[in-house]
């Protein structure tokens, strides 16, 4: 197969606070506002290493609503506890993932866990927000939670290089998670000199995000620690090797070709459909965290 094609190698937004417990730097839209070319990933923050200091209470941020939408939230250090209104939550550690569906709306809150609140320590993690066709939009709220036992490995070498499968399917090996669409996603950890070559359908969109070290992506492009590698629709096959111990985030999904109209937690495809939201948030219909 012919070799996929690098885009453009882009940087994220400089960090901010989301609400007090989350140091983000914003991907997608990210500055160079690049949403129409990632679907169906619609937003994407990434929480860089990060050292928060111990505490008498939790940060994080409160209860707010959703609608429309899916988040995904992979933790690398850390701990994070989410609840919701529909019964899902708990806590996710370094190496877990928590898979949030939010359709036809619901509730939640996400806070550091109460022991590392107390300890403090180094928080990294991802979190996406993944978009859903209108059929899907009114489903009812679901949660996955996907533990680091309960996602696939495939093993790169024998010296510690693997790709952990949260979702698609991988050289045969079909990931945890449940997706309303076509959806890879995979977190790639490899050893200095390690290289791997997968495929990936050429008219999805592909995008990849270095969480550590340094990799080589088709013999020829240098991408490091925070850089976000967009792909074209022109071939199937990527290559990578790590110039040092080094993570990657893998994102490629079908494209949903419908609109999207967006406000705030809530994404729609129409204007009426937003207005819709608001009314029943108003009217206390995503409910209330027990």
């Amino acid at each position: 197969m012919a070799t996929k094609q690098i885009k453009q190698v882009l940087s994220g937004a400089s960090p901010h606070m989301v609400g007090d417990g989350f140091r983000v730097s914003n991907y997608i839209p990210g500055p160079a506002n690049i949403a129409q070319q990632t679907n169906p990933f619609i937003m994407l923050d990434y929480n860089m290493p990060y050292n928060f200091p111990p505490s008498d209470y939790r940060r994080g941020v409160g209860e707010h609503p959703h609608r429309g939408f899916e988040t995904v939230s992979i933790a690398y250090e850390g701990q994070i506890e989410h609840r919701d209104s529909s019964g899902g939550g708990g806590v996710i550690s370094a190496d877990d993932v928590q898979w949030m569906t939010a359709a036809s709306g619901l509730m939640h809150d996400e806070f550091q866990s109460q022991a590392f609140a107390e300890k403090g320590g180094i928080q990294h993690f991802i979190q996406i927000w993944v978009n859903l066709p209108a059929k899907d939009k009114m489903s009812p709220p679901k949660y996955q939670a996907i533990t680091n036992e309960n996602i696939s490995v495939y093993k790169i070498d024998d010296k510690g290089s693997v790709n952990r499968i949260i979702a698609g399917n991988f050289k045969g090996i079909q990931g945890a998670a449940s997706t309303f669409t076509p959806i890879e996603m995979y977190d790639l950890r490899m050893v200095a000199g390690a290289e791997v070559s997968f495929d990936i359908p050429a008219s999805n969109n592909t995008m990849i995000l270095v969480t550590k070290g340094s990799f080589t992506i088709n013999d020829e492009q240098k991408a490091g620690h925070k850089d976000f590698v967009l792909f074209k629709h022109e071939g199937e096959t990527i290559k990578l090797k790590a110039d040092e111990d080094s993570y990657a985030m893998v994102l490629s999904g079908e494209p949903i070709n419908e609109p999207i109209v967006s406000y705030g937690p809530f994404v729609m495809n129409t204007k009426e459909e937003i207005v819709q939201a608001i009314d029943d948030f108003n009217a206390g219909k995503f409910g209330s965290i027990q």
